[in-house]
């Protein structure tokens, strides 16, 4: 499939048709205008939640066991195996799979705290990544051991390396000037992790 930034360039810079990018790339002109309005592709979203005609009487009953064993020390809980073994003895004929997405649902929900997680979103010139690496290369038939300062924009996840000969104090701020000019710009903040 095509990217959207590849069908805006062909229309937009390119000036080529909506019809002539459609027949190249297979994709349909409605999808090409989507992508035209908007960069991000076009999602499939739902109207209204799924239906679980089999797990319909035996929600609450399945929400209850898994509200028991959250308030439980992790070795003791059930499994989803164990839950749904439990619900066909009270009368459940439906399949594995739907309590297991239904316990899933209710993981995500915030009942599972140990899910959590931090979203990786950054905005355009919010932040830039810098990290040094070691890299074994052979120079004139010898091999050599050099450092080298990597850098990477955290919207775009371009990336920008500079080999240098050592990982002094020196090369620090001459290895910033040089991604700097490279970019183009100076980002809100830097992430430097910590070793």
């Amino acid at each position: 499939m095509e990217s959207a930034a590849k069908i805006r360039r062909l229309v937009l810079r390119d000036g080529r048709s909506i019809r002539s990018v459609s027949r190249n790339t297979g994709l349909s002109r409605n999808t090409i205008k989507k992508y035209l309005v908007d960069a991000c592709p076009p999602r499939y979203h739902r109207n209204r939640p799924p239906v679980r005609h089999k797990l319909q009487g035996f929600e609450e009953r399945l929400r209850s066991l898994f509200e028991q064993d959250s308030g439980r020390p992790r070795r003791e809980r059930r499994t989803v195996v164990k839950l749904y073994e439990q619900l066909v003895e009270e009368g459940y004929t439906g399949s594995y799979s739907s309590v297991y997405r239904f316990i899933k649902v209710l993981k995500v929900d915030g009942s599972d705290l140990s899910q959590a997680f931090i979203p990786l979103h950054f905005k355009v010139g919010d932040a830039l990544q810098f990290d040094w690496s070691e890299e074994h290369v052979v120079l004139g038939g010898i091999e050599s051991k050099i450092k080298v300062a990597q850098f990477r924009l955290c919207h775009s996840r371009k990336p920008f390396v500079v080999a240098c000969p050592s990982e002094t104090q020196e090369m620090v701020p001459d290895a910033f000037v040089r991604a700097l000019s490279f970019y183009g710009g100076v980002p809100r903040r830097v992430i430097i992790p910590s070793h």
